[in-house]
């Protein structure tokens, strides 16, 4: 009977032990990424997908709207492509200036570089209208799931995926709600186990 009592009390023990096993195994999808670094202080950095209004004064033809094209570059009359990716606004229009200068096209050129439309964000997952959408400065994750159209029932709202192109190589990390979005983010809305 004492024998009986201790193989019972080891089957259960085993059983609970596997139980604890399978649990691990349906853990949370995205709970192992690592947390989003805190961002980076300093001005906005161009890329692929933003759209500029370049304005040099008194020269009209060659002020306009230009795309950062998927090199990183805008292509400017005259002067053929200058690389814009990396840089900020004020980098870039003292770049154009040193190029044109450098031309012999206008001695003490005068460049001022606005964004005029933001490379967008995208988000999948457990959203009512999963999609690319306009970046707007300040933007937190929670604001961008607002965009598109809010949690479905089954999305996990505690935290989601965030995919950053960090320089070299994309990246993904577990960020918060209120964490502040990038242009080019790829925000990822969970589904929840339970």
């Amino acid at each position: 009977m004492r024998r009986l009592k201790i193989i019972h009390r080891r089957v259960l023990l085993l059983g609970s032990c596997s139980l604890l096993a399978g649990c691990a195994a349906l853990r949370a999808p995205g709970s192992g990424l690592p947390p989003l670094p805190a961002p980076q202080p300093g001005p906005y950095r161009l890329g692929p997908g933003d759209v500029l209004n370049l304005r040099i004064y008194d020269q009209p033809q060659l002020s306009g709207s230009y795309n950062v094209d998927d090199s990183g570059n805008i292509n400017l009359p005259l002067l053929g492509p200058v690389q814009a990716q990396g840089r900020s606004t004020d980098g870039f229009a003292a770049a154009i200036a040193q190029a044109l200068q450098n031309g012999g096209l206008i001695l003490h050129p005068s460049v001022a570089v606005e964004v005029s439309t933001y490379r967008p964000f995208y988000i999948l997952g457990e959203v009512n209208t999963p999609g690319q959408y306009p970046f707007r400065p300040g933007m937190t994750v929670l604001t961008a799931i607002s965009i598109a159209g809010g949690f479905t029932y089954r999305a996990c709202q505690d935290y989601v995926g965030v995919t950053r192109n960090t320089g070299s190589a994309a990246a993904q990390y577990r960020a918060p709600l209120f964490a502040l979005a990038q242009p080019g983010d790829v925000i990822t809305v969970f589904e929840r186990r339970f």
